[in-house]
C-alpha cells in the first residue's frame, strides 16, 4: 500500500534526522579538539542599535553554512533585536547545521516554538530564570530532542546552571544588566566548568588574538555576532579565524 510505504519511508528519513543531530551529536560537536565557532544572524541590539542596515537573512545563513560553522545563531526577539520566529524557521529549513532560537525563554511555549519552527539548540539565561523553571526548560528541552545552552555570567549563576544539570555551558561576557563588556569573563569561569562540558563564550570577540585566547583557555565554541555580521566577507573572517 501506499500508505504504508509513506511510513517506513518516513520512518527512516526522521531516524536519520535524530541521529544527525540529536542532543549528544551536538555536545559532541561542541567538544571537537578543534575551536568552534557559532555565526550569529543579528539585525540589531540594544547596545548597538541597527547592526547592519542590508538584512539578506538566508544569504547571510548559507555564507556561514558555506564557511563552517558548526551552528548558526538566530535571534527571534523582535522589540530590542528586530528579530522574528520566521527568519528561524526559513533558515532551519535551508541549511544542514544545527540552528539555536536566541532569545529570552520564559515560558514552555517558546520551547515549543522553537522545535516547531526547526530549531536544534534553545538558550536558557540563568539571570531570568528560576532554579525550578531552568530544571523544567531542560526537562521539556530533552522530551523535545533540543540541546540547550544555559547562559551564565557569575559564578553563582554557573552553579545555579550545574546544580540544575546543564550540560553545555554558555558564558556571556556581556552584563546584560549594564551591557559593559568583558573578555576575561570566559577566562575566569572557564576552570570551574568540567572539563568534558562544553564551554561556549559569547559576547565581545572582535579579534584572532581574542581566538587564540579563548582556545587557549580551554574554550570549547565561541558565538560571535557583531563581527561576523558587519564583516565585508564573512567566508573570509570564519576562515581567518578557524585558522587562529
Amino acid at each position: 500500500m501506499i500508505l504504508d510505504d509513506l511510513v517506513a519511508a518516513t520512518e527512516k528519513r526522521i531516524a536519520k534526522e535524530k541521529d544527525h543531530n540529536n542532543i549528544q551529536t551536538i555536545i559532541n560537536k561542541f567538544l571537537e579538539p578543534k575551536m568552534g565557532f557559532i555565526g550569529e544572524v543579528k539585525h540589531a541590539s540594544p547596545s548597538k542599535g541597527v547592526i547592519v542596515e542590508k538584512f539578506p537573512y538566508m544569504k547571510i545563513a548559507k555564507e556561514y553554512e558555506t564557511a563552517g560553522v558548526d551552528a548558526i545563531s538566530v535571534l527571534t526577539e523582535p522589540d530590542y533585536f528586530q528579530g522574528k520566529l520566521q527568519y528561524l524557521e526559513d533558515i532551519s529549513n535551508e541549511v544542514d547545521v544545527p540552528v539555536l532560537r536566541k532569545d529570552f525563554v520564559i515560558d514552555p511555549y517558546m520551547i515549543y516554538q522553537a522545535k516547531f519552527a526547526g530549531a536544534k539548540v534553545i538558550l536558557l539565561i540563568v539571570a531570568i530564570l528560576t532554579s525550578n523553571q531552568l530544571k523544567e526548560f531542560q526537562r521539556l528541552a530533552d522530551e523535545l530532542d533540543l540541546a540547550a545552552i544555559v547562559e551564565v555570567h557569575s559564578e553563582q549563576e554557573l552553579q545555579t546552571a550545574l546544580n540544575a544539570g546543564a550540560r553545555i555551558i554558555g558564558v556571556n561576557n556581556r552584563n546584560l544588566k549594564d551591557f559593559t563588556v568583558d573578555l576575561n569573563n570566559s577566562l575566569r569561569l572557564r576552570p570551574l566548568v568540567p572539563s568534558g562540558m562544553p564551554f561556549i563564550a559569547e559576547s565581545g570577540i572582535k579579534t584572532i588574538e581574542d581566538i587564540r585566547l579563548l582556545k587557549s583557555s580551554g574554550v570549547n565554541e565561541v558565538l560571535i555576532g557583531e563581527t561576523f555580521m558587519k564583516a565585508k566577507d564573512r567566508v573570509a573572517i570564519i576562515n581567518k579565524f578557524k585558522e587562529a
